[in-house]
C-alpha cells in the first residue's frame, strides 16, 4: 500500500469529485493548479461516453476548471483503446454520440453495418428501434459486443434516464451474448489512463467517490485509492462493502496542500 507522500500520478473521477451538477467542488480548482504547479501527472476520467475531451474541457471551463483536452480520459476511449489493441484498423457498428464515433475513428476504425468486428453500446439521448434491432442481428450473427460502460440509469432534471446498461440489458436478453465493459468498474479503464501518462500502479492514485467502481476499480488496478463524500457515498454506503479505500476525504480540499509548490522537474 501506498503513502500518500509516496504518490506522484493521479487519476480522477470528474462528477462527484471536482463538479457536481456543473459548480466545482470546494478545492477542485486549487487541486488541479497544484498538479499542474508540480507537472504531476493526472487524469481526470469519466464513464460517460457521449462527449469528446474538447467537449468535456469546454464544459469544465465553464465550470471554472481548467482541464486541458488531453487530460481527460472517457469511456469513449479506453473502448477505441481496446478495440484497436484487439483488432487493429478493425470495423465498428455503434449506438452513441461524438464521444465514441469520434474516439473509434481516431484509433483507425470504420464504421460500418455490414459484418462489423464489433458491435459497440455507449451512452446516448437517442436510441432507436431501428439501431438496437440491427446491433441485436449483428451480435446474433457474430459481431463481438463491446459496451463502454455499465451505468444502467444516468442522472436528469427530471429524474433517472434509461443508459448505457439498461440498453446493453436489453441487447444481452435478445441475443443470449453478453457485452464485454470496458469502463469502471473493470479496471482496464485505470491502466489504459496509465498507459496514457506513462504511470505506475505503485506511485499512482485514484481518487473518486463510488465504492462500487472508483474505488474496487482502483483496488483491482493496485491503486492508492482514495474515496471523497462529496458524491453518493456516505458511511452506511462504505460498510455495506467488504473493501475500504486506502483514504476517506470529506473532499478533494484536504487533498490541497498549504505548502509552498516546488517542482522536482
Amino acid at each position: 500500500m501506498s503513502r500518500r507522500d509516496e504518490i506522484e500520478c493521479w487519476l480522477t473521477d470528474m462528477d462527484g469529485v471536482l463538479v457536481h451538477e456543473n459548480e466545482p467542488l470546494p478545492g477542485a480548482a486549487e487541486l488541479l493548479q497544484q498538479w499542474r504547479d508540480l507537472d504531476a501527472p493526472y487524469l481526470v476520467l469519466t464513464n460517460n461516453s457521449i462527449f469528446t475531451p474538447r467537449d468535456l474541457s469546454a464544459r469544465l471551463r465553464a465550470s471554472g476548471l481548467i482541464v486541458p483536452e488531453d487530460r481527460i480520459w472517457t469511456s469513449a476511449l479506453a473502448t477505441a483503446d481496446f478495440c484497436a489493441s484487439q483488432i487493429p484498423g478493425g470495423s465498428a457498428f455503434v449506438i452513441g454520440e461524438a464521444g465514441i464515433t469520434t474516439a473509434l475513428h481516431e484509433a483507425g476504425f470504420i464504421m460500418t453495418e455490414t459484418s462489423p468486428d464489433y458491435v459497440v453500446v455507449g451512452e446516448t439521448r437517442n436510441y432507436s428501434f431501428e439501431a438496437i434491432t440491427k446491433a441485436i442481428r449483428l451480435i446474433a450473427a457474430g459481431s463481438r459486443f463491446i459496451v463502454t460502460n455499465p451505468d444502467a440509469t444516468g442522472p436528469s432534471a427530471d429524474g433517472p434516464l434509461p443508459a448505457t446498461g439498461a440498453i446493453a440489458a436489453l441487447i444481452t436478453k435478445a441475443t443470449g451474448k453478453d457485452p464485454y465493459v470496458v469502463g469502471k468498474p473493470n479496471p482496464m479503464m485505470f491502466r489504459s489512463a496509465m498507459n496514457r501518462i506513462g504511470a505506475h500502479s505503485e506511485n499512482t492514485a485514484m481518487i473518486g467517490d463510488r465504492m462500487d467502481t472508483d474505488i474496487v476499480a482502483g483496488i483491482e488496478a493496485g491503486l492508492h485509492t482514495i474515496l471523497v463524500m462529496t458524491g453518493i457515498s456516505d458511511e452506511a454506503e462504505i460498510n455495506r462493502y467488504p473493501f475500504r479505500p486506502d483514504e476517506i476525504l470529506a473532499g478533494v480540499h484536504e487533498l490541497v496542500s498549504d505548502e509552498p509548490i516546488e517542482s522536482d522537474l
